[in-house]
């Protein structure tokens, strides 16, 4: 049974960093797409950021020039590089991973911006 599992999550004053980590295992077919997604209580889960096998990226207007998506294919293992982070930032993050028969989703890391 493939899973996702995601790490580095926290509490960070705004102005701060973090990073994500997003682990892929007993996946069996190919991940194409992987993204992070956000979601805040009581609202809609939200995309943050992709990126595609060849690397080719994609981020919500919000996080553009401050975030960073990356992957590790060899690894399968996605990450994403948080900057100069802002308290509406605050929210569950999870990872997501596209196959061709599955779409996988990680248990979600809290990330607390305090202002």
């Amino acid at each position: 049974q493939g899973k996702l599992v995601e790490s580095g999550g926290g509490l960070v004053q705004a102005g701060g960093s973090l990073r994500l980590s997003c682990a892929a295992s007993n996946i069996i077919f190919t991940i194409n797409t992987m993204g992070w997604y956000r979601q805040v209580s009581g609202k809609q889960r939200e995309l943050v950021a992709t990126v595609t096998w060849s690397g080719t990226t994609n981020y919500t207007d919000s996080v553009k020039g401050r975030f960073t998506i990356s992957r590790d294919n060899a690894k399968n293992t996605m990450y994403l590089q948080m900057n100069r982070l802002k308290p509406e930032d605050t929210a569950v993050y999870y990872c997501n991973a596209v196959t061709p028969l599955k779409n996988y989703w990680g248990q979600g890391t809290q990330v607390t911006v305090s202002s």
